[in-house]
């Protein structure tokens, strides 16, 4: 986190003790380096006495020098998988709020009791992840380029609640931590009382000064870096941008690392865990794939077999020493993307895979699959390097009241996401400063689509 920043960090405030701790202490921390602080409040409209609640947060907030937005979840109903479509609502809002404030990082209050409880409920058949300190937001497109920061997870409950005793600070206690319908209630309260948890791998957490066990350490991954650190914000297989060389090739797009077009590449011997988020990222989707498709592929890969096979809405073309992922062709045709609507100056993620920003008003995006033969000559030359099988899925202008489409890049700003995204999973940016910066792949090569050429 650096100092002095002019965008703001934005923090996640319930009105619950956590929260509420974590908010004096980023305060506090953000007076001392000239940041500013967003606190964003949801209410996820289930209980009568939520609107009091997200009041309080407000007032709580702006007494310590904090901007505040609140947000509402509308679409709240009972019934099944609650607690998880409450989580998915809550992280779509704060991350949207977020980004449209500037920020780049949300601190999140969960902390050692959090990690416990989360053990004990996976060892109870619960699908919950693990909690790292450091971690892309879990929702998509509206997390793109969002990182959660948890600085909190060596804590325990009981003593933040001490912490702000001792300043006369109060919070809200919500009913529902006690409701026992509630996996996380009945793991808070199964574990309710202990001194030293119980935590995976058979390590305690002894209070708020201990340290974690080696087990709850894992969970947290990667630590912010020091300040003086380089940012680090690169591809995963990091080549030269643009490269030196290569002008025997036989296109421009061939010339080029090929992620400005939405083709990965990954390494035949990566663990399934890369796997799995290179296909996702790949694929512009927002559930990774698992279980014994994901290991009949990864096996695959390392056998040192040549194939073509798809999963998760990617596909992978496995030659030698090569392995790219790019959008499957077939599934685009079976679940084609809407046409997207462009504003001018307004970002637009199309596919989950681009973000495309128009500068004047008239166009919509659609796939170039089945336009590809109208393409001018221009921009068939530009893509003729790329696999034929990914150029269906790249996005299409077409303006009100034509039919011929032009690529993308030719009448808009076009980001694509993949790399960022895919570097994010796998760690590597561990920087606020590195969520700022260009990425190499993003864009394409300056000289690829050029006016001139059309």
């Amino acid at each position: 986190m650096e100092a002095g920043r002019a965008e703001p960090v934005a923090v996640a405030l319930s009105g619950g003790g956590d929260s509420i701790a974590l908010l004096h202490l980023a305060a506090d921390w953000a007076k001392a380096r000239g940041r500013r602080l967003l606190a964003l409040t949801v209410d996820h409209n289930l209980n009568p006495m939520s609107a009091d609640w997200t009041r309080f947060a407000g007032a709580t907030a702006r007494a310590v020098g904090a901007d505040w937005r609140g947000l509402s979840w509308d679409a709240a109903r009972a019934g099944p998988g609650l607690t998880a479509r409450a989580r998915a609502a809550r992280h779509a809002l704060i991350a949207e709020a977020a980004r449209a404030a500037g920020a780049r990082v949300v601190l999140l209050a969960q902390t050692l009791d959090d990690v416990a409880e989360a053990d004990w409920m996976r060892a109870r058949g619960s699908t919950l992840g693990r909690v790292r300190e450091w971690s892309p937001s879990p929702v998509w497109p509206q997390g793109r380029g969002l990182m959660l920061l948890r600085p909190l997870l060596d804590e325990r409950r009981e003593g933040l609640r001490d912490y702000l005793r001792a300043r006369g600070r109060g919070w809200v206690e919500d009913p529902a931590n006690g409701d026992e319908r509630f996996g996380r209630s009945r793991a808070r309260a199964a574990l309710a009382g202990d001194e030293a948890l119980p935590l995976e791998g058979g390590g305690l957490g002894g209070g708020v000064v201990a340290g974690l066990s080696d087990q709850a350490a894992e969970t947290r991954r990667a630590s912010p870096p020091a300040q003086n650190q380089e940012p680090q914000c690169v591809h995963p297989h990091p080549r030269p941008f643009p490269p030196r060389g290569g002008r025997e090739l036989e296109s421009p797009a061939a010339r080029f690392d090929l992620t400005w077009a939405g083709v990965l590449e990954v390494s035949r011997d990566g663990s399934a865990s890369t796997l799995a988020a290179a296909l996702l990222c790949a694929g512009g989707g927002a559930v990774p794939p698992r279980g014994e498709r994901l290991a009949g592929l990864k096996a695959r890969l390392a056998g040192g077999e040549d194939f073509t096979a798809g999963l998760s809405g990617a596909r992978v073309e496995a030659t030698g020493g090569s392995v790219r992922i790019m959008r499957e062709p077939g599934e685009m045709r079976r679940r084609a993307p809407e046409p997207v609507m462009l504003a001018p100056g307004v970002p637009a993620v199309w596919d989950g895979r681009f973000e495309i920003t128009a500068t004047e008003p008239g166009w919509r995006v659609e796939a170039a699959a089945g336009r590809l033969a109208t393409l001018g000559e221009a921009d068939r030359r530009a893509i003729a390097g790329l696999p034929p099988a990914a150029r269906g899925g790249l996005p299409v202008l077409i303006r009100d009241g034509e039919d011929a489409p032009v690529l993308a890049w030719r009448g808009a700003d076009v980001r694509a996401l993949g790399a960022r995204r895919l570097s994010l999973a796998l760690g590597e940016t561990t920087q606020e400063a590195g969520l700022f910066h260009p990425m190499h792949g993003e864009t394409p090569p300056t000289d690829l689509f050029s006016w001139k050429d059309c």
